[in-house]
């Protein structure tokens, strides 16, 4: 009987050495679990997306002024004043002043992805309510839209 107890006990240890019964739960030389949210992005101002530097035009070409202004009044006018009027979205007063250029045109060519993961435009949704609708513009069209939104804060438009 006393072999039996003694095998039995062998036979236990012997398991929970193999099934890690150590007792050493530390993770020491154990990398870390990756987590399965993205680490947050620096925010350097220029928004979520392909745009990442833009070149201003100084002055602003009048034919891209037309151009964004025609945009202007068919797909953002309804929400957007060229005062600092809220109505749907915020007024475009001044936004030349608060956001980078790449901000503006990552905003308005990428918008879903700005508003899941950009903090400003994050913000901005807070505060309207109301998510911007994509409106499909090019790059082109967008940097037509920026020339425009330039004009409006008053930068001189060339001949």
């Amino acid at each position: 009987m006393k072999r039996l107890s003694v095998f039995l006990a062998f036979v236990l240890a012997i398991f929970a050495y193999a099934c890690g019964g150590s007792g050493d739960t530390s993770s020491a030389g154990k990398p870390a679990p990756k987590s399965m949210i993205d680490d947050p992005v620096a925010d350097d101002g220029k928004g979520v997306g392909e745009i990442k530097e833009v070149s201003l035009n100084s002055p602003l070409k009048p034919g891209m002024v037309e151009k964004g202004k025609a945009i202007y009044e068919m797909k953002c006018a309804a929400c957007h004043k060229l005062s600092d009027q809220r109505v749907v979205g915020p007024g475009w007063k001044g936004v030349t002043e608060r956001r980078k250029p790449e901000w503006i045109m990552n905003m308005t060519t990428n918008v879903d992805i700005m508003l899941e993961k950009d903090p400003a435009a994050q913000a901005l949704l807070k505060e309207c309510l109301v998510r911007m609708p994509n409106q499909n513009l090019s790059i082109g069209d967008a940097r037509d839209v920026l020339e425009f939104m330039y004009a409006n804060d008053g930068h001189e438009v060339g001949n």
